[in-house]
Order: C-alpha cells, then structure tokens, then sequence
C-alpha cells in the first residue's frame, strides 16, 4: 500500500468544507503546493484552484478533496495536515515528516 500524500485532521477537514462553502463559483477546490522562499527555503502554498492541473495528485479525505501539485508530492510525502483556531488566530499546520529544519516563525521548512 503507498503512503498518501497528505491526510487531513478533523478539523483541517472541517475548515477546508467552511472555505469551499464561501469560495467563489469558479473554485474546484484548494490546492496545495510548495514554492521556494522564506528563511528556512521553503514555504508552504495553498490556494483556490480555479483550473485544473492534469499533473495534479488529487487526495480525497474526510470527504474534502484536496489537489497536490505534482512538483510538491515528493516534499509533502506522508505529511498531516491540521488546522488550529486561538483567541487572536487561526492556521492550517503542515505536521511534514521530510522536514529537516524549521524557521523560527513556522513559516517556512527545509528538507534535506
């Protein structure tokens, strides 16, 4: 059995159900991909996906779809996706396995 890409908490679930909810009409859904930057060198990626990628790894969870970009799935390989709301904030959290390294600020990963 190959591991899938990413697995969502309940919660993570929830929360990407409330956004597709209130998204515009022309959103398929939330993609997820990883991009150069930030002070570790990468930083996680999501958005609305208003077209679809034939390269994109599609991961169905907790009835909430979510699509992968091909270039991101041998970064985000086995990694839990979670969501967290506090009195003064709310964010999703990337638990990445691969990851070597953090920044101090838990925006951006390195993966050697």
């Amino acid at each position: 059995m190959t591991k899938q890409v990413i697995s969502l908490s309940d919660k993570a679930a929830e929360r990407i159900k409330e956004i597709m909810a209130n998204a515009e009409k022309d959103a398929l859904g939330v993609r997820v991909s990883v991009k150069s930057g930030g002070c570790a060198g990468m930083s996680y990626v999501m958005e609305y996906l208003k077209k679809t990628n034939p390269n994109d790894e599609i991961i169905e969870d907790k009835g909430v779809k979510i699509f992968i970009d091909s270039a991101a799935v041998i970064y985000l390989l086995g990694t839990k996706m979670d969501y967290i709301k506090e009195e003064f904030s709310s964010a999703f959290i990337f638990k990445n396995p691969n990851e070597t390294e953090r920044c101090g600020c838990g925006e951006s990963f390195k993966i050697e």
